[in-house]
C-alpha cells in the first residue's frame, strides 16, 4: 500500500525533528482545532449524534491535550543517566516508526488526539483506521494536522474496512497498534499483534461501578452519578453504569437520581436545551434495549425510561433500573447508553465486592465523607486503572489512562503513555 511507503519515508525525516520543531506543530494544531471547533463540533454532531456543546468541549480538550504534550514531551522522553561501572549508562526513548490507531466513534476527535500527541510527539508517525460511520471527522482530523503544517505522511486517515485494517497489522513496517473499542474488536487485534510480535496497547469497554457510601453526600453523589451516566447518552467506555448503594440510603438516593434523570431534555443534538441525543446508531439502540427489556424480565424494576422513545431515530430515553442482580444483563454487561443500574448493598464491604465483580475493570468511583476512607478504597480495594473518590471518572492528559482485566492493556496519557510507543533502550559506554 503506498500510503504504508509514504508513512515510511515521513517517518525517517520525521525521527530527526527536534522536540522543538514537533512542539511548534503541535502548539499550531492547538490553534487551528480553536480556530475551526464549530465546524468540527457540527461534524461530530452530524455524524454520530453528540449534543453540539458536548461535541464543543471535545476539540476544546483535543487543543489542550496537543499543549500539554507540546510542553512536557522533551521533558518525559529525555536519557536518564544510570550509575555503572560504566564511564555513562543512560536510558534513551527512542520511535519505533508506524503506530496503526484503530479508533472508536464515541469521542471521535478526542480518542484520535489522545493517541497521536504523545505518540508524534515522541517521534513516530500515525496512520489512522477510524471508526465507519465517521469518516469526515477522519479526514477532517488528517486536514487539521496538514493545515497546522506537519509534514505530508506523518498523520494519515485511511478509510478501510476492518478487513483491510488485519491486513495492516500484519505489514512489516506497521510498528505497533493501538486501539479503543470493544473487547471482542481488542480480542482480534491482540491476537493478531501476538501472531505477528508487535506491541499493542488496548483500550477496551467498561461497566465502571459508582459506589455510594451510607455517609456519601446524596445530592453531590446523584449530581455527578447523572452526569457520570449521561455523558454522551451514555456511550462512553467511562461512564459509571452500575450504580451501588448502600441499602439505608437507596431509597433516598433513587428518589433524587430518578428526578434528575427525568429532567433531562432528549432531543436534537443541535439545540442548546438538549441534555441527551440520539444514540449512534439505530442497531446499538435496539441491542441496549434487548439488554433492558431482558433485565426486566429477569426481575429487574423499572422506575423511569425502559421504552424505546417516541421521536423515533437512534434516541433512547434515560433508564433507571433497580432490584439489578447478578446474571442479569443489567449487572453483568456493558450498557453502552443511558442505563443506570443500581444494585443494592448491605454494607461498605460487601458494596466493594460487588463493584469487583465484572469481568471489566476501567473505572471506579467511590463516594464517601471520609475523605481518608475514600483514598484506601480507591488504593487498595477497587481492581481497576482508574479510580475516583467523590468526583466522576474522566480522562486527563496529566494522569494514566487505562484498564485491567477485559477492560485491556496498556496506558494512554501522562508520562507513562508516552512511553508505551517507544524503545526504551540501554546504552551502555566503557
Amino acid at each position: 500500500m503506498k500510503e504504508i511507503q509514504n508513512s515510511q519515508v515521513a517517518f525517517e525525516n520525521w525521527r530527526r525533528c527536534s522536540f522543538s520543531e514537533r512542539s511548534d506543530l503541535f502548539l499550531k494544531l492547538s490553534e487551528v482545532l480553536k480556530k475551526n471547533k464549530q465546524s468540527y463540533a457540527r461534524i461530530i454532531v452530524e455524524e454520530m449524534g453528540k449534543p453540539l456543546r458536548e461535541a464543543v468541549a471535545e476539540i476544546e480538550k483535543c487543543a489542550l491535550n496537543c499543549v500539554y504534550y507540546a510542553q512536557n514531551s522533551e521533558k518525559f522522553l529525555q536519557d536518564e543517566v544510570i550509575e555503572t561501572e560504566a564511564s555513562r549508562s543512560f536510558i534513551s526513548y527512542q520511535p519505533l516508526g508506524i503506530i496503526l490507531a484503530i479508533m472508536p466513534w464515541n469521542f471521535p476527535f478526542w480518542q484520535v488526539i489522545r493517541f497521536a500527541a504523545p505518540t508524534l510527539m515522541a517521534g513516530n508517525v500515525a496512520i489512522l483506521k477510524h471508526a465507519s460511520n465517521v469518516p469526515k471527522c477522519s479526514k477532517a482530523i488528517e486536514s487539521a494536522f496538514l493545515e497546522a503544517g506537519f509534514p505530508k505522511g506523518v498523520f494519515t486517515s485511511l478509510l478501510i474496512s476492518a478487513q483491510d485494517a488485519q491486513k495492516l497489522i500484519q505489514d512489516p513496517l506497521i510498528a505497533a497498534v493501538t486501539l479503543t473499542g470493544s473487547t471482542p474488536a481488542g480480542r482480534a487485534v491482540a491476537a493478531l499483534c501476538g501472531q505477528y510480535l508487535k506491541k499493542c496497547v488496548l483500550e477496551l469497554g467498561g461497566s465502571d461501578p459508582f459506589v455510594i457510601l451510607s455517609d456519601a453526600d446524596i445530592d453531590t453523589a446523584v449530581e455527578t452519578a447523572v452526569r457520570s451516566r449521561t455523558i454522551n447518552a451514555g456511550q462512553s467506555c467511562v461512564a459509571a453504569k452500575r450504580f451501588i448503594v448502600e441499602k439505608s440510603i437507596q431509597n433516598v438516593f433513587e428518589q433524587k437520581f430518578v428526578k434528575k434523570m427525568k429532567d433531562l431534555v432528549v432531543g436534537d443534538p443541535l439545540d442548546p436545551k438538549t441534555d441527551i441525543g440520539p444514540l449512534s446508531r439505530i442497531d446499538l439502540r435496539d441491542e441496549l434495549h434487548k439488554q433492558v427489556t431482558k433485565s426486566i424480565a429477569m426481575g429487574a424494576k423499572v422506575l423511569c425510561g425502559g421504552e424505546i422513545h417516541n421521536a423515533g431515530g437512534a434516541f433512547y430515553p434515560p433508564t433507571v433500573l433497580t432490584e439489578v442482580k447478578k446474571g442479569m444483563p443489567a449487572y453483568d454487561e456493558e450498557l453502552f447508553g443511558p442505563v443506570a443500574a443500581i444494585i443494592a448493598a448491605n454494607s461498605d464491604d460487601e458494596a466493594l465486592k460487588i463493584a469487583n465483580d465484572s469481568i471489566y475493570g476501567l473505572g471506579a468511583t467511590v463516594f464517601t465523607a471520609n475523605r481518608a476512607t475514600g483514598e484506601k478504597i480507591a488504593k487498595e480495594h477497587l481492581n481497576a486503572g482508574l479510580c475516583f473518590v467523590n468526583s466522576m471518572v474522566k480522562s486527563d492528559p496529566r494522569m494514566p489512562f487505562g484498564g485491567i482485566k477485559q477492560s485491556g492493556f496498556g496506558r494512554e496519557l501522562s508520562t507513562v503513555g508516552i512511553r508505551e510507543f517507544v524503545n526504551i533502550k540501554t546504552v551502555w559506554i566503557d
